[in-house]
C-alpha cells in the first residue's frame, strides 16, 4: 500500500513539474514576443557622440559609439518591458489548455477580470525575475547585434534561461493553481 502511494505521488510530482515547465516556457515566449515587438518598432538612430572634451588645440576628444552596439539601446529595449507584460493574461483555449494573450481592452474580456489581472501580475513578476536572471547576457547579445527579430524566443527562452528545453510553443497545459 505504501509502495503504491509512493509511486502515485512520484507520478503526480513529475506531471506537476512538467506543467510548471510548460507554464514558464509559455510565459517566457510571451516576454520574448513583446521584446520582438520592441525590436521591430525600433527606429534608426544616429551614433552616440561622446566627444565632449576639448584638448589643448581645441579638438574634441572622446569617441563616437554606434547606437546599435551601445548599452543605451539595450537599456531602452529592456526598460519598461515588464510593465508592458501587465497587458497580458491567460486565455482559456479548452478545458486543459490556456494561452498567453495580449489584452487591448480589459472591459470586453469574457473571462473573470479579477483572475485575468492576477495572471497579468504573475507574468509581470515572472518577467522581472527572467530579466534579472538573464539581463547581463541579454544586454551583451543586444550590444553585439546577435539578437534579431525572429530569434528572441530561441535566445531568451532556450539558450539563456533554459525555460523551454528545445520547445518554441506559446501554448501550455496548466492547472488553475500552477504559479509562474
Amino acid at each position: 500500500m505504501a509502495r503504491s502511494m509512493l509511486w502515485l505521488i512520484s507520478i503526480f510530482s513529475i506531471f506537476s513539474i512538467a506543467a510548471c515547465i510548460d507554464v514558464k516556457c509559455a510565459a517566457c515566449n510571451a516576454v520574448a514576443s513583446e521584446l520582438e515587438i520592441q525590436l521591430s518598432k525600433e527606429k534608426p538612430r544616429n551614433h552616440l557622440d561622446m566627444r565632449h572634451r576639448l584638448d589643448s588645440k581645441g579638438q574634441r576628444q572622446g569617441k563616437v559609439i554606434d547606437y546599435r552596439m551601445s548599452e543605451l539601446r539595450a537599456v531602452e529595449l529592456l526598460d519598461g518591458l515588464c510593465e508592458k507584460m501587465q497587458d497580458y493574461t491567460l486565455e482559456k483555449i479548452d478545458s486543459s489548455r490556456r494561452e498567453w494573450m495580449k489584452v487591448d481592452n480589459w472591459d470586453i474580456l469574457t473571462i473573470d477580470k479579477q483572475e485575468a489581472k492576477a495572471y497579468s501580475n504573475d507574468i509581470s513578476s515572472f518577467c522581472g525575475r527572467l530579466l534579472e536572471e538573464t539581463e547581463d547576457e541579454l544586454t551583451e547579445l543586444i550590444k553585439k547585434g546577435s539578437i534579431k527579430v525572429g530569434d528572441v524566443s530561441k535566445v531568451l527562452c532556450q539558450d539563456l534561461s533554459e525555460h523551454c528545453g528545445g520547445l518554441s510553443d506559446s501554448h501550455s497545459d496548466i492547472d488553475d493553481n500552477d504559479e509562474l
